[in-house]
């Protein structure tokens, strides 16, 4: 069974505010960057587009192999918390999109996990990208973007990984280039 890293975060300038989402899928064994996805959502709160970080980028990994094994790590300790079961879901916005994020995979498919918010880099730069292409009044391109580009690559040994998960701006390139293609494609 292929195993997934999901790494997703979500941002509003203001609280409400201009918000967007940024999403990451890791290939866990090779720490290959296998897909990313971001959206401008308007104006919302920090917590609603944390959410809808988490459903896009379920639904990346769905989209790559439904029956993968998926673990979430996202710096927002309360869509993880009540995603988890732990903390009882009460803001009535967030009720339909934790739904929507458990109809995605099945929970016997899915962890989660917090992380500080310097370990989910990629997802967050990914939401300023969409927050800044709102700004702009347009949409995130995945061609335009340079979440993974310019962080140093670790030197590993013979086999491994270049770095920790989400750490491969080769994968994540490569990965824009196939996206961009496909979207001119349509």
């Amino acid at each position: 069974m292929r195993e997934f890293i999901v790494e997703a975060d979500g941002g509003s300038r203001g609280n409400p505010g201009p918000a967007g989402y940024g999403a990451v899928v890791i290939d866990a064994a090779s720490g290959e960057t296998l897909a990313e996805a971001a959206e401008y959502i308007g104006v919302a709160t920090n917590n609603v587009a944390e959410y809808k970080g988490l459903v896009a980028g379920l639904k990346a990994a769905r989209a790559l192999d439904p029956a993968a094994s998926v673990h979430v790590r996202m710096d927002s300790k309360l869509v993880v918390e009540q995603m988890s079961g732990r903390w009882k879901i009460k803001h009535p916005d967030m009720k339909p999109l934790a739904a929507e994020a458990a109809r995605v995979l099945p929970g016997t498919q899915v962890t989660y996990e917090w992380i500080p918010r310097e370990q989910n880099k990629h997802a967050d730069r990914l939401a300023n990208e969409a927050m800044d292409a709102g700004k702009r009044g347009e949409q995130w391109s995945p061609s335009a973007s340079t979440a993974e580009l310019d962080r140093p690559v670790r030197t590993a040994g013979a086999g491994a990984p270049a770095g920790p998960p989400g750490d491969a701006a080769a994968g994540a390139a490569t990965a824009r280039a196939a996206l961009a293609g496909a979207a001119a494609g349509r």
